[in-house]
Parts: C-alpha cells; sequence; structure tokens
C-alpha cells in the first residue's frame, strides 16, 4: 500500500497503569501488534516520547514537544513521512485491520476519518499546515483541527474500532 504508516505510542500511560504500548495481547503486545499492522505500508514510522523510556522492538521517532496529545505525535509523523498520504493509528486500537487502512487511505482528501472520529485516520501531507498552526497554538484538539480540512467519512467496522482504555479491556480481546 502506498503510504506512510504512522504509529501513534501514546505515553507512559498513568490512566491505564502502564504504558499501552507494552501491554499484552496473546502473544504480542498491542505495540507490535499495530507495528505489524502497519507492514502493509510503504513505510513505518512510530511516535512517541523518548523520555518515556519505552522499550519497543522497533524505532521511536521523538515528537520533539513536551504537549502530551496525538496531535503532536501526528505533526511529527507527517513532518517525516516520505508518501503523500499517511495512514495514523494510535496503538490502543487493536482490532484495526489491513480493510480499514486501505479504505482511509482510499478515501483520504485532506483527511479520512471514520465517524467515531480522528483515529485512525489517513492525512494527506496537505493538512500539515492547519495540523502544525493549530499545534503551535496550543490548540490540541485533534477533532476540531477536522473542521478545518476536507475530510472524507469512510464507515468502518464499529468492533473495529475498539480502544483499550483499562485492563479489563485487554483481558475482554484474549
Amino acid at each position: 500500500m502506498d503510504c506512510t504508516g504512522i504509529l501513534l505510542v501514546g505515553g507512559a500511560g498513568q490512566r491505564f497503569g502502564g504504558a499501552k504500548a507494552l501491554a499484552s495481547v496473546g502473544e504480542e503486545t498491542l505495540g507490535e501488534r499495530a507495528w505489524s499492522l502497519l507492514g502493509a505500508c510503504t513505510e513505518r514510522i512510530a511516535v512517541g516520547k523518548r523520555a518515556d523510556g519505552l522499550e519497543l522492538p522497533f524505532p521511536l521517532l521523538d515528537d520533539g514537544t513536551e504537549v502530551r496529545a496525538p496531535l503532536a505525535g501526528l505533526v511529527a509523523g507527517l513532518r517525516a513521512a516520505g508518501s503523500e498520504v499517511s495512514v495514523v493509528i494510535p496503538v490502543d486500537m487493536p482490532n484495526l485491520d489491513e480493510s480499514d487502512l486501505l479504505a482511509l487511505v482510499a478515501a483520504c482528501a485532506d483527511a479520512a476519518v471514520p465517524p467515531s472520529g480522528p483515529l485512525p485516520g489517513a492525512y494527506r501531507r496537505s493538512a500539515l499546515p492547519v495540523l502544525e498552526r493549530r499545534l503551535a497554538q496550543g490548540r490540541l484538539t485533534l477533532r476540531a483541527a477536522l473542521a478545518e480540512l476536507e475530510v472524507r467519512v469512510v464507515p468502518l467496522d464499529p468492533s473495529h474500532l475498539l480502544n483499550v482504555n483499562e485492563p479489563s479491556d485487554l483481558r475482554a480481546l484474549t
């Protein structure tokens, strides 16, 4: 698939009780599962905070900010991406599959997102100026940034959009 896959690794996971990327689901971690899924893309970039000291089995691009928001990771990932279109997934959506990524990339205007919101999503390089401006202004809500972009809404299977927010969500997967 001709796109860059961007994995938003997230933080140390105070609310979750540990780093979600390192949480196990079956024989793999959430980070490994997401990284493997993005193997369908031309290139992959994982973005997070090196200061979190997560021992990941793939390289991590530091987002270069003090901000704890998906917008910071998205901006860093789009800046580093070699492709015109990037598909962006958070580490805590373990049910996504390759068909979801393909649908988002195929539909991408400035962005393509499911009805539920901005992640997962596909983002074109043309979205970067709006996202960079909002980040610089401290306007960190990615959902609000979509109002300034040409966005296509892509229906995805709601069960694929399960978000792991608590350890009990992980237990439900295994």
